[in-house]
C-alpha cells in the first residue's frame, strides 16, 4: 500500500511553512509522538499552527518547537503545562503565539464534526466564559447553546501502540485518547507506532482506527521506556499534597484528607463520579465501595496507584498520574468520556476552585498567579447536570475570601455548584442563596461567616461537620 516510511523525517518531508498540524495524545511525553516532533523540529519550518490537549514540558514535547519559534498559533485546552515554565506560555505571553482555547471536549467534538462533514453544532459548554466572545447564540428546550465551528487540519501526528502496513491502528490502555478522533481529522494523517505488522496479524476486534484514515506510517524512533523512567522525577509535582492547612494567626479547620473524607460521603454505591486534579483526588481514598470513577482521559473504574516498580506507561489518569486496572477498568476515548459527561451520565463532578460565588458560579481555570491560561476538561464535566461539588480552602493564603457575592477570576461556569465542602463548613448553593449546614469542629457559624465574601444562610440544624 506505500504507507510504510523508513523514518519520521522521511515521513513528514512535505509538511511545509504554514501548515496546521494534530498532534495526538494528552501531553503524557511517554505517550506522544516524540519522534514525528523530534523530525519536525529539526525540519525547521515555521509559522505552525498546532491543535492539541496542551503542548507539554521537557525534551519529549511539542513545546520543543516554541523553543525553535516555530509556532504561530496555538489551538489547545491548555496555554500553559501546571507547574512548568516553557517558551510556550512566554510566547503567548508576549504575543508571539495566538492562544485560541478549546475545552477538551469541544475540542473533540469540533473534530468529530470537522471529520464528518458537519459545519457547526451548538454546545452548552462555556456560555457566558472567556470562551464564548462573538459566538452565536441560541436556546433549545429553556437551555442557552453557542455555536461551534468544525475544525480539520493539514496533518495529524498519531502514536498508536501497533500498525499493520495497511494503516490499521491499535492504542494500549489510556493512550487511546484523543488518537481516534485527531486521525480522524486530517488530510494526511501520520502515525507513529511502536511496532509495525504485516496486515492480517491485528485482531480486527481491537482496531479502534480504521486504515482508511491514515496515510503515512513509521516506526517510533525513542524508547518510550526510557523516556517513562526519565519522567518520573517530573511528575513529582502532580502527587496530591495532603496534610494540614495551615495559616498563620488562624486556627486549624479541617485537614485536606478530612475534607475529602467529608465528600465521599455524598456518593454511594453505584455513582459514577468525576475526581478533578489536586484535593479532590484525595477523595479516592475514602469513596465507599461501588462507586466508579470516571476520566475525561477514557480510562473508567480505575484502581489506586501503583507501586513505583508497577509503573505501566500506558495506564494514567487525566492528570498524568499513573493508576491500575482491576476486575471492570475499561479504556475509551476522549470524545467518549466527555460524552458520557454531557450526557448526564456521571452523577457527580468533584473539582476544586479558585472562587466560587453565591449564585455557584465557579472560577476554576485561571488566577493571577499563574501564567498562560487553560481551560482543560472542566467547562464540559459540570454542564451535563451532574452534581459539582467544590473541594477547597476556605481562603486565600493570604487570608482573602474564596466564596464571594461575585467571582473576580474568569468564569468555568455559570450557576453550577451545587455544594462547597471546604476546611471550614459545608455550604449548600440554592436558588436563595448560600446556606451553612454543617462547621468544623471548634468553629462558630459567626466565625465562618466572618471568613467568607458572601452572605450565609444559618441551617436550623446546622451541625458539627462529621465523619
Amino acid at each position: 500500500m506505500g504507507k510504510v516510511f523508513a523514518s519520521p523525517a522521511e515521513a513528514i518531508q512535505d509538511i511545509s511553512d504554514g501548515a496546521s498540524i494534530l498532534i495526538g495524545g494528552v501531553g503524557t511525553p511517554q505517550a506522544s509522538p516524540v519522534g514525528l516532533l523530534f523530525a519536525l523540529r529539526d525540519k525547521g519550518v515555521r509559522n505552525l499552527t498546532l491543535i492539541c490537549n496542551n503542548t507539554g514540558a521537557g525534551p519529549w514535547s511539542p513545546s520543543i518547537l516554541a523553543d525553535n519559534k516555530q509556532i504561530k498559533r496555538l489551538i489547545a485546552a491548555f496555554g500553559a503545562y501546571a507547574g512548568w515554565a516553557t517558551a510556550v506560555d512566554e510566547q503567548i505571553q508576549s504575543g508571539e503565539i495566538e492562544l485560541e482555547l478549546v475545552p477538551q471536549g469541544i475540542l473533540c467534538e469540533r473534530l468529530r464534526a470537522g471529520a464528518a462533514g458537519i459545519p457547526a453544532f451548538y454546545s452548552p459548554t462555556g456560555v457566558g466564559t472567556i470562551v464564548d466572545s462573538g459566538k452565536e447564540h441560541r436556546v433549545f428546550g429553556g437551555r442557552e447553546y453557542m455555536l461551534e465551528t468544525a475544525l480539520t487540519a493539514d496533518f495529524a501526528f498519531i502514536p498508536a501502540h501497533k500498525a499493520d502496513t495497511m494503516g490499521n491502528l491499535v492504542y494500549r490502555c489510556t493512550s487511546r485518547n484523543f488518537n481516534p478522533v485527531f486521525a480522524s481529522a486530517a488530510k494526511v494523517t501520520i502515525a507513529e507506532v511502536d511496532e509495525i505488522v504485516g496486515v492480517g496479524d491485528l485482531n480486527p476486534d481491537y482496531i479502534v482506527t480504521p486504515a482508511i484514515y491514515v496515510d503515512r506510517i513509521v516506526e517510533t524512533t525513542v524508547d518510550r521506556q526510557e523516556i517513562l523512567e526519565q519522567l518520573k522525577p517530573m511528575l513529582a509535582h502532580r502527587l496530591v499534597v495532603g496534610g494540614a492547612i495551615e495559616r498563620p494567626g488562624m486556627k486549624p479547620g479541617l485537614t485536606r484528607e478530612l475534607i475529602a473524607m467529608r465528600v465521599a460521603k455524598e456518593f454511594k454505591p453505584g455513582d459514577w463520579v468525576n475526581l478533578g486534579a489536586g484535593m479532590p483526588a484525595l477523595v479516592t481514598q475514602f469513596l465507599p465501595e461501588g462507586v466508579m470513577i470516571h476520566t475525561e482521559v477514557g480510562i473508567m473504574a480505575p484502581g489506586s496507584p501503583p507501586q513505583p516498580d508497577q509503573i505501566d506507561r500506558d495506564i494514567y489518569g487525566a492528570s498524568g498520574e499513573f493508576l491500575t486496572v482491576q476486575p471492570g477498568t475499561s479504556f475509551c476515548s476522549n470524545l467518549e468520556a466527555f460524552t458520557m459527561a454531557r450526557g448526564s451520565r456521571v452523577k457527580a463532578v468533584v473539582l476544586g476552585a479558585f472562587q466560587v460565588s453565591e449564585k455557584g458560579d465557579l472560577a476554576n481555570i485561571w488566577s493571577p498567579k499563574m501564567r498562560a491560561p487553560g481551560v482543560g476538561g472542566a467547562m464540559d464535566l459540570v454542564v451535563g447536570r451532574a452534581r459539582v461539588i467544590i473541594a477547597m480552602e476556605h481562603v486565600t493564603d493570604k487570608g482573602e475570601p474564596r466564596i464571594l457575592e461575585k467571582c473576580t477570576y474568569p468564569l468555568t461556569a455559570l450557576r453550577c455548584v451545587s455544594l462547597i465542602v471546604t476546611d471550614l463548613a459545608v455550604i449548600e448553593v440554592t436558588p436563595e442563596g448560600l446556606v451553612l449546614r454543617e462547621v468544623a469542629p471548634g468553629w462558630t457559624p459567626e466565625e465562618v461567616q466572618a471568613l467568607t465574601g458572601a452572605k450565609l444562610t444559618i441551617a436550623p440544624d446546622c451541625r458539627e461537620i462529621a465523619f
